[in-house]
């Protein structure tokens, strides 16, 4: 078990400079976006065609979390454990300072909790395991597929040379098989006991309580059968323990419309009448009192209503003053799962109570890196189809800016101190619309600078935000989208020179090409 911790994690780039050699570039956000938008991730080719910008990305996902926790990695090579989870699985203990090491300290072993990633990754669709990915007042917030059936448990290696780089909607049919014929068929009836019994040990080690499921269905239904299936209708009720939410949320084809409709979710609603779509919202009456919201409504909110309302549950979860960890999954976990891992991290960012260290430019890689690209998402399927569920999220970021979408109690929020006496206007990363565009979509035509937001003011002159950018049709990274002059913006963007009317916490990510 390679236990790094942060500090090693970072020996390399130190060495380099020691011996004379002068230090290699940083890898920036046009080197990610190049790579993210040029091939799926997978961990067995992360030394192959490309490896070097990949293992660069790794290495600074590695050293970003390194400046505010200490960590170990769960080691993935080749993809072992699972193909398209990270080469180096990072395990947060706690935040680096003493005061937060004597307060949240970590009870995992992580060789225990590494024994019961290889015993449990069968439990779920295409061997995604329940993974920690954030640390949060010492509760683990963590990130799965939904959990696997029959059909991929007993065809798992025909299901991963056919689909290990298919869609979310592409399922295993080698093995034509139901849950129940299944079990006649094989005649162990425990071995649903047992696959999933080692799921339920993983999430009791992470003091997981709470379970959010964003699938629209109670089982993915393939060519007549059930290929997954998920927690809220185990039959043997093996997850009673657990604190069940489902609060269905639409997967990546939704967002086709999201693009068809020139990127406007406000007025888009799903549509909750489809055949396919049967599992209804059910959370417990105890977790809603305080949000003040009608969850009888829900089939009425279009896409911006349903990804607040969402994620203010998810942060009421997560700010809870229990010990409890949460977890949240779709179908495969590489869609609507790290949009909503995505605004979680940014959010709490925000309010300066993760990664406390990091600048707007270095959270924003992180989550795009970590969260989506290493953890396997499509880009490049997801843009051929125009499922641009990736743009939405950071183009999201700008409904989210209120007060009410704070972690912060109000007598913490108080005292918050800025960062290193505040940010300047050029340390946050946003993206507009270049003036010869036709939309501000992944799709269009853009290139990496920064820019100076028309509305600020004391903004010294336009420079190169990444050295690593595209040379002929690079990103374009820049500041815009003036606030209403009511509006109160939080955490970092409360430091920025008059923020209040210039500055919007949005950062959009956009296609060069």
């Amino acid at each position: 078990m390679a236990g790094a911790r942060a500090a090693a994690a970072t020996a390399s780039a130190g060495s380099s400079a020691s011996s004379g050699n002068p230090p290699r570039q940083e890898p920036g956000l046009g080197e990610l976006l190049e790579e993210f938008s040029r091939t799926q991730y997978r961990a067995k080719d992360g030394s192959g065609t490309g490896g070097s910008k990949v293992e660069r990305i790794e290495k600074r996902c590695l050293e970003l979390f390194g400046r505010d926790y200490c960590f170990s990695v769960i080691p993935n090579t080749n993809g072992d454990i699972c193909g398209h989870y990270p080469r180096h699985i990072v395990f947060l203990e706690y935040e680096s300072s003493e005061k937060e090491k004597d307060t949240f300290e970590s009870t995992v072993q992580v060789s225990k909790l590494q024994d019961l990633i290889h015993r449990s990754k069968m439990a779920r669709c295409r061997g995604r395991f329940v993974c920690p990915v954030i640390l949060f007042k010492g509760k683990h917030i963590c990130r799965s597929a939904t959990l696997a059936g029959w059909g991929e448990l007993y065809g798992r290696s025909g299901y991963n040379y056919f689909f290990s780089g298919g869609t979310d909607d592409a399922w295993a049919d080698a093995e034509d098989v139901t849950e129940e014929d299944g079990a006649l068929r094989s005649g162990d009836t425990h071995l649903f006991d047992k696959v999933r019994g080692y799921d339920i040990k993983l999430l009791r080690y992470l003091s997981v309580k709470y379970i959010c499921d964003l699938m629209v269905e109670n089982k993915k239904v393939k060519f007549g059968m059930n290929v997954t299936s998920s927690e809220k209708v185990d039959k043997a009720q093996r997850y009673a323990d657990f604190t069940l939410l489902s609060i269905p949320y639409p997967g990546c084809e939704f967002f086709k419309e999201y693009k068809d409709r020139d990127y406007m979710a406000e007025g888009l609603i799903f549509n909750w009448k489809q055949d396919y779509v049967d599992a209804p919202l059910s959370i417990p009456d105890f977790l809603t009192h305080s949000l003040n919201i009608d969850w009888s409504q829900y089939q009425c909110w279009d896409l911006v209503q349903q990804t607040q309302n969402y994620l203010k549950l998810l942060l009421s979860l997560v700010n809870s003053d229990d010990d409890s960890g949460l977890l949240v999954h779709c179908i495969s976990g590489w869609d609507r799962t790290p949009l909503f891992i995505s605004l979680l991290r940014l959010s709490l960012w925000a309010d300066g109570l993760i990664h406390t260290s990091l600048k707007p430019a270095e959270i924003l890689y992180l989550t795009v890196a970590y969260d989506w690209f290493l953890f396997g998402h499509m880009l490049v399927d997801r843009l051929s189809k125009g499922e641009e569920i990736f743009f939405f999220c950071f183009n999201f970021l700008k409904h989210i800016t209120s007060e009410e979408f704070s972690a912060l109690k109000t007598q913490r929020r108080k005292s918050l101190p800025a960062r290193d006496g505040g940010f300047t206007l050029e340390d946050i990363c946003m993206l507009r619309r270049k003036d010869r565009g036709s939309t501000t979509s992944l799709g269009s035509d853009f290139s990496l600078v920064m820019e100076s937001s028309p509305g600020a003011t004391g903004i010294g002159p336009s420079r190169s935000a990444d050295s690593g950018s595209l040379e002929e049709e690079p990103l374009i990274l820049t500041t815009e989208c003036p606030l209403e002059p009511a509006t109160t913006l939080r955490g970092p963007l409360a430091f920025l020179p008059g923020a209040g009317r210039s500055q919007v916490f949005q950062l959009l990510i956009l296609k060069p090409f």
